[in-house]
């Protein structure tokens, strides 16, 4: 039998709900396979640092730090909230990017897939989604302007400035466009690369490292295409697109409109992979209006332990299955409150009994190696 250890952010708002439901795919993957799980929970994010003065705590370090996989639930508070918490030690500066820092998780990957039979759920027409929607999203994700040196004062002529300082280099290019061929090698042969080089000397050095690694994958075919513009055709398009590589700001705002697109950042998990250590999470927000009420769908939550069942255990046709049966839920009929309105011909069904119906729909199916 094979034996890992998951740690288990449930973070803030909602995080907790969703988790819950995830932890239950976790427990009948287990009866289902030959493998075992501890699951060692840990606080991160705003719970972490009401509870210790600091948002990644060093127990949650050295409980991420003994674990094989990283299973991170959604942090941070609402906008008035988030004053009772000092700047740097906000969620997302105190916790998020350490954690990023730490572990060199500088490929992440997210999944905008919207099969045909779910266009419901998407704002776009039905003919533009056509037979469905599957893009893979590569983002590379500790360097660039996220990371840079950062600074604010009032400058000579009294006047209050910030300045933000985008800083790549050739190595950290190189190593993510790698984990890009590759993923397009074992799908469509196709790679856009996103970039704005007309303007930022940063994309010129970015395509130039490309054109410069393209040469290892001549099997993949490489199109060019500016930032601005591939926002645009993901709306009025968005079939054309297989794999897409971008820096780390590009891949916030367009994965994020990728969740668009699908109807909802809560159908789209993540992973977030380095060479030795990776954390997997939904890609939305922790939703603190709806925290509480039952109604969260935990798709993405589940998502990422398919994702996390794929990439670090090795278990692809399980995780195959766990896509299967939250599709199958949907596919179904049966939906939640944050994700459907009264009225839409769905069944509305909470965050709990779509769990449940998630592990009904993967018990049922045939077990796998």
């Amino acid at each position: 039998m094979k034996n890992y250890k998951i740690a288990i952010l449930a973070g803030d708002g909602i995080g907790p709900e969703i988790t819950r439901e995830a932890v239950k795919v976790l427990k009948l993957i287990e009866e289902r396979n030959d493998v075992s799980f501890e699951l060692m929970p840990a606080l991160f994010g705003a719970c972490a640092y009401f509870a210790t003065g600091d948002a990644f705590p060093q127990e949650t370090k050295d409980i991420c730090d003994s674990a094989d996989a990283i299973l991170k639930g959604p942090i941070g508070l609402s906008h008035e909230e988030s004053k009772n918490i000092p700047i740097d030690k906000q969620p997302e500066r105190g916790a998020l990017l350490p954690m990023r820092r730490r572990y060199n998780t500088y490929a992440n990957f997210r999944p905008v897939s919207l099969p045909k039979e779910l266009a419901h759920f998407s704002p776009l027409k039905a003919e533009i989604i056509g037979e469905g929607i599957d893009i893979i999203i590569v983002r590379e994700l500790v360097g660039g302007l996220y990371f840079g040196e950062k600074e604010m004062g009032v400058n000579k002529d009294g006047l209050r400035y910030v300045k933000e300082t985008l800083e790549y280099d050739e190595n950290q290019i190189r190593q993510i466009l790698h984990q890009a061929f590759k993923l397009a090698g074992h799908r469509k042969k196709v790679l856009h690369n996103i970039h704005k080089s007309n303007v930022l000397k940063s994309s010129v050095l970015w395509n130039e490292i490309l054109e410069e690694v393209a040469v290892e994958y001549p099997e993949i075919e490489v199109i060019n295409i500016l930032v601005d513009a591939a926002a645009t055709l993901l709306c009025l398009k968005p079939t054309q697109f297989d794999v897409m590589v971008m820096e780390n700001m590009f891949g916030d705002i367009l994965s994020d409109q990728g969740g668009g697109i699908l109807g909802s950042l809560g159908l789209m998990p993540s992973a977030c992979i380095g060479d030795d250590k990776a954390y997997y999470e939904p890609s939305h927000g922790s939703a603190p209006d709806i925290a509480g009420k039952n109604i969260a769908n935990p798709y993405s939550m589940i998502g990422s332990v398919a994702m996390m069942l794929e990439n670090s255990f090795d278990m692809a046709d399980e995780a195959k299955n766990v896509w299967a049966a939250m599709q199958g839920v949907f596919a179904d009929g049966f939906s939640t409150a944050d994700l459907s309105k009264p009225g839409s011909g769905v069944n509305m069904i909470s965050t709990i009994e779509f769990g449940d119906k998630v592990v009904e729909k993967l018990s049922k199916m045939p077990k796998v190696g």
